[in-house]
């Protein structure tokens, strides 16, 4: 019998599926949100050449954006699944270290690489800030907290939006390297019902579908949240 997507569906395959997809958002907006804010911190480090943290960061995204993201999650997985074990069943929670352990170090290392090139979005965001606006805050006598939240943040979300919808698919697009490490997500759920069904064309093809409809869910939300800021940056 020909295979084809009621057997997909009879299986119970959509189910499985369905919460890889759910895993995959999870990730992606854990690992989005935990990369945002190493890139404001950090791209205000480098906006503002705070030394020496600024070599530090300078070294933290050059090392992150020329090593493959996979070999990323690899050395971050393989440096510390020993480490968080020992400490996790020292404290009576062994299941967890297996259940939870594989989502934790998908997290850190896809956030690890999204704040290096949010890193550079912040502060390209920022360097486009025009000088004048700072100067004349500090001329009518504003305190620096007061800039930094009235001129400078404002300015730096509205120019850094369309950076950061890049930044994000590319983070979607890499929770898909951590099904080596065993986490049950999208590209997992796609890899094990090819294996068991013999019939990859068809997993893959709905895995990709899935994928598509989470970029552009989330390209509309983009694009909304940037007329937004331009229009209150005109009032």
């Amino acid at each position: 019998m020909e295979f084809g997507l009621w057997q997909v569906w009879e299986g119970g395959w959509v189910g499985a599926i369905l919460r890889g997809a759910a895993i995959t958002i999870a990730v992606g907006t854990a690992a989005m949100l935990a990369g945002l804010v190493v890139g404001i911190a950090c791209g205000l480090i480098k906006w503002g050449r705070v030394f020496p943290l600024n070599f530090i960061v300078d070294a933290y995204t050059s090392v992150v954006r020329g090593v493959p993201e996979l070999l990323i999650i690899y050395l971050l997985f393989f440096s510390s699944v020993e480490f968080v074990t020992r400490v996790a069943t020292a404290f009576g929670y062994a299941g967890l270290a297996d259940s939870g352990y594989a989502f934790i170090i998908a997290v850190i290392a896809i956030g690890a690489i999204s704040g290096a090139y949010s890193t550079e979005v912040v502060r390209g965001a920022l360097a486009a800030i025009p000088n004048g606006h700072i100067e004349a805050a500090r001329a009518l006598g504003l305190s620096g907290w007061r800039i930094f939240r009235r001129i400078i943040m404002p300015q730096m979300l509205r120019i850094a939006v369309p950076g950061m919808n890049n930044v994000w698919q590319v983070t979607i697009k890499d929770t898909a390297l951590v099904s080596v490490v065993g986490l049950q997500e999208l590209m997992r759920a796609a890899f094990i019902g090819a294996g068991s069904t013999r019939h990859p064309f068809i997993f893959y093809l709905i895995a990709a579908v899935v994928y598509l409809m989470i970029t552009l869910v989330s390209q509309a939300g983009f694009d909304r949240a940037e007329r937004l800021l331009k229009v209150r940056s005109r009032k």
